[in-house]
């Protein structure tokens, strides 16, 4: 006799999978009606939260707007179908109104091993992760024990979200809701790149971050080479691709832009970050001088490609040590 039955959790399975007479369920995970349901949006915190967003304000030292950009970069947008508002982390908000911080509670939550074996399980790098991504809805949002990409799990479990959709393609474009999750994701990658001294390493990548912050990218290049000196070399580092994807994942863990393999007229970028006054066009060569990688960027000249950004343009070109396994040597030209 039950008249009402709500199920929730954090993956989808078959409904085969749950009861063998299960058969007239309606599924509104993508029904516009219920975009907001699991969430809380703007509109509900600027009307409900007033008070919250007040003393936030003040334990932050920082004025009612810049507060709630700094709450939406950190925990907002999520979306669940298209068009949709944009929905907040309720755990994440409520626990930051509740210290007055700007901390990682969700991710902060548990560990997510689970993830980090289907990533490994289906050959995906970190700069993969999100990155605007286009799949049908059939591809994500589909029952999860049958999954033949990782897509429906990242989707599912939050690390990803719709961003963008097209009607006459039927494609949607997902990518990492926000800062949270970001930082939070490349925090568990970390380890896989740094022989597992990620405590060291992310002291190490906080002074890069200081350095890069006052535009000594000389800096933060020799804090990298010797801290890479000093830990345990993972295995497969003799290609080029795991420093590129080691990259990314610092420049990510600063919480700035950053990309790889960014195609330009005359080729690709291994690495391009940018910060709030500069972007940086990065080639890494692998036994290889750095003059070569200066030499290539001068060549195909990459920066033509990043002059509408309105930002000055600093290229690098670093040379890794194969026998070291840290960086060898670098040029840095604005």
């Amino acid at each position: 006799y039950l008249r009402f039955v709500f199920l929730t959790g954090i993956t989808k399975f078959s409904q085969l999978s749950i009861f063998s007479e299960l058969n007239n369920i309606k599924n509104i995970s993508m029904d516009e009606p219920y975009a907001a349901i699991c969430g809380i949006t703007k509109e509900e915190m600027l009307e409900q939260m007033g008070g919250y967003i007040e003393r936030f304000a003040l334990s932050q030292e920082m004025s009612k707007e810049d507060t709630l950009l700094k709450l939406q970069e950190k925990y907002d947008g999520y979306h669940f179908t298209w068009p949709s508002p944009d929905v907040f982390n309720p755990f994440s908000l409520l626990n930051a109104f509740e210290d007055g911080k700007l901390n990682s509670y969700w991710f902060g939550s548990g560990t997510p091993t689970y993830l980090i074996e289907m990533l490994r399980k289906f050959h995906v790098l970190p700069s993969e992760v999100g990155h605007s991504m286009q799949a049908m809805a059939a591809s994500f949002d589909a029952p999860t024990e049958r999954m033949t990409t990782i897509t429906p799990l990242l989707y599912q479990s939050g690390y990803v979200t719709i961003k963008d959709y097209d009607k006459y393609t039927e494609l949607y474009t997902l990518d990492i809701p926000n800062r949270e999750i970001r930082v939070g994701l490349m925090q568990s990658l970390l380890p896989n790149y740094l022989a597992y001294n990620t405590d060291m390493g992310l002291t190490t990548i906080g002074r890069m971050y200081g350095a890069i912050r006052l535009g000594d990218m000389d800096g933060a290049l020799r804090l990298l080479q010797e801290f890479l000196s000093t830990v345990p070399y993972c295995d497969n580092t003799n290609y080029e691709g795991h420093y590129q994807q080691l990259f990314y994942i610092i420049f990510s863990l600063f919480g700035m832009y950053v990309d790889v393999e960014v195609r330009t007229p005359k080729g690709r970028v291994d690495v391009v970050m940018r910060t709030a006054d500069t972007l940086y066009v990065i080639e890494l060569k692998l036994g290889k001088d750095a003059d070569a990688a200066m030499s290539q960027i001068n060549l195909k000249n990459y920066p033509e490609r990043f002059t509408l950004s309105g930002l000055p343009v600093v290229k690098v070109g670093i040379s890794f040590d194969a026998e070291v396994h840290t960086l060898g040597d670098w040029l840095i030209e604005k």
